[in-house]
């Protein structure tokens, strides 16, 4: 399995086009599904041979815990749903997830505020690692289920509570394996606070040093929009970067009637507003998906009197991590030449936040072939969406994949993320076991091979 680990992308890799074949990866023939062919037994003298199938593999072992546990791992998931914590506030949920860690003989490591880790198996040179994000979202829950927030105005409505579960569900399985002998490959889940803000936390655990001996990296991302029972994948871009722009212009103020004394302001916002988003089509590739929009635009409040500042506030989201480095200057340079002629000062302000997440060509089809061995017929095409999602400042560093969970049940309306009526169904929870149990697999039945880079 030399060219299935530590394939490590560095940040600047070409990742610009992906036609659909190309991005749905085929089963990796340097890691396919563990064989759990029956083992021949003999028996005393004259007896025939009896035939078992002991549980050799991570995938057996996950499949005879969920068999006895999956009705608890659906507890846990909707005691999580019902307390959900918002960013860098996740002290219950870090609480909860430490102690059933340690219900099940694991020993975390806390992080200083909120988060913690989990390493299970031998401290070997390299590890593999999981991830998985804890907070929720500002938003009131009106889901209508029995299990509904308890924190009024705070959700978990991007399927946290799922991420959490399942990556409890795989740590709970690792330790029994690990109890019989079967872990070979040191095997990390990292449970990871703040995901949803700007000042995400994936870079202070990334300083902390939980990438360290990890050759590669994988998560899942709850999604409405695909069947449970699925699994969307994607090589290359899987999200988008997004970024939030301030503008605040300036200028000398006074009366309607006489604008061509002032600044005027309104006029120098409005014409950021709209012609903006046009420039940016004229200077940057239209197949990037770069987007512009403005959510905000605060100026005066007199229908006679020209204001001396203003401000617009709006997001630009890009699927090219080459277009992310370079668009800040190029909108300071577009928003200078619309602003000149009206002879108005101007001031931004630019937060950076994440790079798209970047899927690892092999560390995709490790994914894919450890869904296919669940079902023939799991794996689907993931479109690469355009919100935004801290995972991929660890794939800054390490080589790794994230993939679609379907969590639709089918019947219901399809819900969306970042909705007070999301809701995901428990039965993708055991789903999501499997396929990172499965993928552990893959890395655990070849740990005696080379490491190559």
């Amino acid at each position: 399995m030399e060219n299935t680990v530590k394939q490590h992308h560095s940040s600047s890799d070409n990742h610009d086009e992906h036609t659909p074949d190309n991005n749905m990866p085929n089963g990796c023939e340097t890691c396919d599904a563990t064989e759990t062919g029956t083992t021949e037994t003999a028996g005393d003298a004259g007896e025939p041979a009896t035939s078992v199938v002991p549980a050799t593999s991570l995938a057996d072992i996950a499949h005879e815990w969920l068999a006895d546990h999956t009705t608890e791992l659906y507890e846990w998931r909707w005691d999580f749903h019902a307390h959900p914590e918002l960013s860098d506030q996740e002290y219950r949920t870090t609480a909860s997830i430490n102690s059933i860690l340690r219900d099940h003989g694991l020993t975390p490591h806390l992080f200083p505020n909120t988060g913690l880790m989990v390493d299970i198996g031998p401290d070997t040179p390299e590890k593999i690692a999981f991830r998985a994000d804890i907070d929720a979202l500002p938003i009131q829950e009106h889901t209508g289920c029995e299990h509904s927030s308890q924190n009024a105005g705070v959700m978990h409505a991007c399927g946290h509570d799922i991420h959490i579960t399942v990556a409890l569900g795989l740590a709970c399985v690792l330790a029994e394996a690990d109890r019989r002998g079967l872990i070979k490959i040191g095997i990390r889940i990292i449970f990871q606070p703040a995901e949803e803000v700007m000042d995400s936390g994936a870079p202070e655990l990334i300083q902390l040093g939980v990438l360290e001996r990890i050759s590669n990296i994988f998560a899942i991302h709850a999604e409405p929009k695909i069947r449970t029972g699925m699994i969307g994948v994607r090589v290359g871009p899987i999200t988008s970067a997004g970024d939030v722009i301030e503008v605040k212009v300036t200028g000398s103020g006074g009366h309607s009637s006489r604008p061509h004394l002032t600044n005027d302001v309104v006029y120098a916002l409005a014409k950021i507003v709209t012609d903006l988003p046009g420039l940016l089509t004229r200077r940057v590739d239209p197949r990037t998906a770069t987007v512009m929009v403005f959510g905000a635009i605060n100026a005066g409040f007199a229908p006679n009197a020209i204001p001396e500042e203003g401000t617009i506030r709006g997001t630009i989201r890009t699927g090219d991590i080459h277009v992310w480095r370079k668009i800040q200057p190029l909108l300071e340079e577009l928003i200078g030449a619309i602003v000149a002629p009206t002879g108005a000062q101007y001031q931004i302000t630019y937060v950076k936040g994440v790079p798209p997440v970047i899927n690892d060509d092999v560390a995709t089809a490790i994914l894919a072939d450890a869904a296919r061995t669940m079902d023939p017929q799991a794996v689907v095409q993931a479109p690469q969406s355009s919100g935004g999602e801290d995972f991929s400042w660890y794939l800054e560093h390490v080589a790794g994949s994230m993939a679609r969970l379907g969590c639709w049940d089918g019947v219901s309306e399809k819900g969306d993320l970042h909705k007070a009526n999301m809701l995901a169904d428990e039965k993708c929870i055991p789903v999501g076991v499997r396929l990172f149990a499965g993928v552990a697999d893959r890395f655990n039945s070849h740990a005696d091979q080379v490491f190559v880079v």
